[in-house]
């Protein structure tokens, strides 16, 4: 059985990269590449060291939200992929992304609560009991695609260090169960 292809994006630490690529990687899947819009991510080094190849398209070199997109589904549909992973990946993308790309995302909250930017801050601060993360469809509008995977938790007594934590562990455990289920779906 020939293992299916993925691309991976990513913005920022790469955490969420790194453990799909720790637990995935050259088993359930092949990471074909990582691409960040962010020259100075962190998470390039993590990819490099985990044998991922590495693309930088830096956003801020293109005029517009549209021909940054264009690049990107250019470069993505060249690596003939099965399933483009957002993992930290902070841009908002037009219908020249969506229209073009199959790819889920992992979002900080319980969607469809705390939409955008912010969302985990916004979680923590809001008077509900519990909190969580979801896994979803990337469409135009902003995380607001089909819900794959939630989980959630008990927040009560957390500081905010304590509640970001386990923000975290709930990607980590979840987000690669989420991978393999989309791209045993299609």
């Amino acid at each position: 059985m020939s293992l299916k292809k993925i691309v991976i994006l990513f913005s920022g630490e790469g955490s969420n990269l790194e453990n799909i690529i720790k637990k995935l990687h050259q088993k359930s899947v092949i990471v074909v590449a990582a691409i960040t819009n962010n020259p100075q991510a962190k998470g390039i080094e993590k990819a490099k060291n985990l044998g991922v190849d590495v693309v930088v398209i830096d956003h801020k070199e293109f005029d517009s939200r549209e021909s940054f997109d264009a690049k990107l589904v250019k470069t993505i549909q060249d690596f003939e992929v099965e399933l483009t992973v957002l993992a930290g990946f902070m841009r908002i993308l037009t219908p020249i992304f969506t229209d073009h790309i199959k790819a889920i995302n992992i979002h900080p909250s319980l969607l469809p609560l705390f939409k955008g930017a912010n969302a985990l801050e916004r979680s923590f601060a809001s008077e509900m009991k519990v909190a969580g993360i979801s896994v979803h469809e990337v469409i135009t509008e902003l995380d607001a695609g089909k819900i794959i995977m939630q989980k959630c938790f008990d927040k009560s007594n957390m500081d905010f260090d304590t509640f970001k934590k386990r923000i975290h562990e709930c990607e980590h455990e979840l987000f690669p169960n989420a991978v393999l289920e989309m791209l045993a779906a299609h």
